[in-house]
């Protein structure tokens, strides 16, 4: 169905015209960047990722049938002393393919890169409570959620507040 593939700069224009407001920028990736999204910040942003011993892997999401990218996705904060990294930055671009499970495909095929490539013992992420789609995506992926942050990060339209979840590696055994 997909495959991860790293993300380079040859990608960034396909990224950069998926981010189409400030309110969904931030959606996608908190505070790291600011709309609008350009290569500077990307190349910031790729700098020492996918690399031995990085800390970040960033990936894009390519449908097998066509080999069109379709989506996007990172493993940061990396830590193979405590076994733990998180899921960040998910994205499935292309609209007319959202609803049919790549989603959760995608963030399968990132967890086999965190538990069987890396070893590792837990894969964290933070979802904005209102983004329904994304929590049941990863909850079918093996998450669960740990803790509300609520009022979480103020907009324009008031607060949003934010799911911490998680998987352990025994739980994405059991998948």
């Amino acid at each position: 169905m997909i495959r991860l593939e790293h993300f380079g700069r040859e990608d960034f224009d396909l990224l950069i015209s998926w981010i189409d407001s400030p309110e969904f920028l931030m959606q996608w990736a908190g505070t790291q960047f600011s709309y609008p999204l350009d290569e500077e910040q990307l190349n910031q942003y790729i700098k020492g990722a996918n690399e031995e011993n990085s800390t970040v892997y960033i990936y894009k999401a390519v449908l097998n049938e066509t080999n069109e990218t379709i989506g996007h996705i990172s493993l940061k904060n990396i830590d193979l002393k405590n076994r733990s990294a998180s899921i960040s930055k998910v994205l499935l671009g292309n609209t007319q393919i959202r609803g049919k499970g790549i989603g959760q495909k995608m963030v399968t095929e990132l967890l086999k890169v965190a538990f069987d490539s890396l070893s590792l013992h837990r894969v964290g992420l933070g979802v904005f409570a209102f983004n329904e789609p994304a929590i049941k995506t990863y909850e079918k992926a093996g998450f669960v959620k740990e803790g509300l942050l609520r009022d979480f990060r103020k907009m324009e339209d008031g607060y949003w507040s934010l799911w911490q979840m998680s998987i352990l590696e025994n739980e994405w055994i059991q998948i």
